[in-house]
């Protein structure tokens, strides 16, 4: 946001956000515009949990069932890069969206009314394969 309003400063980007009154963020009236993504940022983490670590958690049992012997730290780790990069794949398009909401307006500068305002002009301006986007980077980090 900073070179987006022309703020300069750390200073002066933090009080611009939270000049933010909008009421679209979570306690705008207070904290402006510092929460505005949060309700999206769980319905993001939500389900990305409940898909990565029930999926840890049966890899890990296949592959000692498959060796005949617990885990090592290290194939624990490659089981939750598996289930993390799955789980990422699958909750990108909430990541989009997120993203989205987190910027407040489109590139036109129109404000964002809400998740589903989102999800309904990318896909009538852009397509709904841009709720892909980001997907290979995104699965990569996260399996890192």
């Amino acid at each position: 946001q900073t070179n987006a309003v022309g703020s300069s400063t750390l200073s002066s980007t933090l009080k611009m956000v939270v000049s933010e009154k909008d009421g679209r963020g979570f306690g705008s009236g207070v904290f402006g515009g510092l929460y505005r993504g949060y309700g999206i940022t769980l319905m993001r983490e939500v389900p990305f949990a409940f898909i990565q670590f029930p999926m840890y958690e049966r890899f890990k049992i296949e592959w000692e069932k498959m060796q005949g012997h617990d885990t090592s730290p290290l194939q624990a780790a490659t089981c939750g890069s598996f289930a993390g990069g799955i789980a990422g794949a699958v909750t990108t398009p909430l990541d989009v969206i997120k993203t989205r909401l987190m910027l407040g307006s489109d590139k036109a500068g129109v404000p964002y009314k809400g998740a589903r305002d989102v999800v309904e002009r990318l896909v009538n301006e852009e397509g709904s394969s841009v709720l892909l986007k980001g997907l290979q980077p995104r699965v990569m980090w996260i399996s890192i």
